[in-house]
């Protein structure tokens, strides 16, 4: 057992009648990647949060380097050498990020009453260094990093306790194609020194690729432990849902396709820094992609399009009713609505209710005399959305943080697309969600796009937007530099020749 980092034996935990892990048994060794596949929900999350000290498990054992192990808090598992980087973000968003990345650790940095920043950031770099991890600012609150970078922040900040064991929650979704062969590069250096990674990821080529093991979980139980090379993906989908999943859940035309009518067009869309005379015509019922490598402006595009970059310049206009867009709130009059990249940020109240949430969109719509709430139309309202696009739940009244990612999700569109809508902006609207949310996803925007929405979706995985575009607007260093059409380009090198 001298090769083995981590023996987990009869772990179980619940919460009330739920059983989220029950007698999981895993073996892990040294210097490899163990990959947990399985459905939102399936209980991944709740046995790597015990392994680090986030939550306590109810029975059962850990044992690390052949001692037993229990951690109490994640103080605790980073004393032991096992550190997490979390599915959710993981910031204190008003804080820098120098300061996230220690904090608990300030008293070696204090000068006095004072806390030498300078010698911080130093110190937060030379780990970022040490990794090869591509420099983010850490002299800004963390709230205003992107995702992406938040992300690349919370691994190095993660490293910064020289951890032999490594839990990595759904960061690779996070990440666009540069920063994630970064993460790869990252992995291996990690465990060429005998160190271990439990790997969590939606991605299930990446996990085939990057795992030696892969073990499925599906309710709360191990069902499946193999290497890696023996699984094909069908049979992982298979173990992970328990039934056949179709191996091609995208469109299955191989042309664009839709109408004539132009819904939105935008005109030398620039935002200084971010992105730079950003021109395109979205039609009734097409699907436009839009992609690029990291700091490419993807993301800047659809907040500048909203209207809540400062500075922008150029225009937006929805074509049907001759509008100008120049602040959020136009867009919600004409029709319009945008899914942001960070739902948990600015999409949704993690705090109240489902029912709550699904409404918000709608007040309008369900005001009655005085301006007051129906409260017959908005409990209908919201009963119609969260059965509609089967949001799992206890009812109503169940908290959005409570949920799984790939249910928040469903609940983040299922309130804009039960309204009328004619356009409708998507910043990653797969991130964080397992195969079969996904293909739920693909398959209600396919019918969305049938039915005449217009939808730019912005995407971090060139495999999505290929397999659900009509058109693909690729962006580089801040620029437009091509509009490809699923006819005659969509091939994965033509992408990446234009990218690079």
């Amino acid at each position: 057992m001298a090769d083995v980092m981590l023996k987990i034996e009869g772990v179980c935990k619940s919460f009330g009648p739920t059983k989220a892990n029950n007698n999981v048994n895993l073996v892990l060794k040294k210097g490899s990647v163990h990959g947990l596949a399985g459905e939102n929900g399936s209980g991944k999350s709740t046995l790597a949060s015990m392994i680090c000290g986030m939550q306590m498990k109810d029975s059962g054992k850990f044992f690390k380097n052949g001692q037993e192990f229990d951690p109490k808090s994640p103080g605790d598992a980073k004393k032991n050498g096992v550190a997490m980087v979390v599915q959710e973000l993981g910031v204190v968003g008003a804080l820098s990020g120098a300061v996230n990345m220690f904090l608990g650790e300030m008293d070696k940095y204090k000068k006095g009453p004072l806390v030498d920043m300078k010698a911080m950031e130093k110190d937060a770099y030379q780990q970022f260094d040490k990794w090869n991890l591509p420099h983010v600012p850490l002299d800004i609150p963390a709230g205003q990093l992107q995702i992406e970078q938040r992300k690349v922040m919370e691994l190095a900040r993660a490293l910064n306790a020289d951890p032999d064991f490594l839990v990595l929650d759904e960061i690779s979704q996070a990440l666009s194609q540069d920063n994630r062969e970064v993460l790869y590069k990252f992995i291996k250096k990690f465990t060429d020194q005998g160190k271990t990674i439990l790997m969590i990821t939606h991605d299930l080529e990446e996990m085939v690729e990057i795992c030696d093991t892969i073990s499925v979980l599906r309710d709360g139980e191990v069902i499946d432990t193999r290497a890696s090379k023996d699984y094909s993906m069908d049979e992982l989908k298979r173990l992970m849902i328990g039934r056949e999943v179709s191996g091609d859940y995208y469109r299955d035309d191989q042309e664009e396709s839709y109408e004539k009518t132009v819904i939105l067009e935008v005109k030398n869309l620039t935002v200084p820094g971010k992105c730079e005379n950003v021109s395109f015509e979205l039609h009734k019922g097409e699907i436009l992609g839009i992609c690029g490598l990291s700091d490419a402006g993807i993301h800047e595009i659809g907040n500048a399009i909203f209207g809540l970059e400062e500075g922008r310049r150029g225009t937006v206009t929805v074509k049907t009713s001759n509008t100008e867009l120049k602040k959020p709130g136009d867009m919600i009059k004409t029709k319009g609505a945008y899914l942001s990249k960070d739902r948990d940020a600015y999409g949704l109240m993690l705090d109240t209710g489902i029912g709550d949430n699904l409404i918000v969109p709608s007040v309008v719509e369900l005001s009655g005399a005085f301006g007051f709430l129906n409260p017959k139309k908005t409990k209908a309202l919201a009963q119609q959305a969260s059965e509609a696009f089967e949001v799992k739940s206890s009812g109503l009244n169940h908290i959005v943080r409570r949920l799984s990612g790939g249910n928040k999700q469903k609940v983040n569109l299922s309130r804009w697309l039960v309204k009328d809508l004619d356009y409708l902006i998507l910043d990653c609207p797969t991130r964080g969600v397992d195969i079969g949310v996904k293909a739920y996803i693909y398959s209600v925007l396919k019918k969305a796009k049938a039915d005449g929405l217009g939808i730019i979706m912005i995407s971090d995985e060139l495999p999505e937007a290929m397999g659900m575009s009509d058109r693909i607007l690729v962006m580089k260093e801040h620029k437009q530099e091509a509009i490809l059409s699923r006819t005659t380009d969509f091939t994965e090198e033509k992408i990446m020749e234009v990218m690079l």
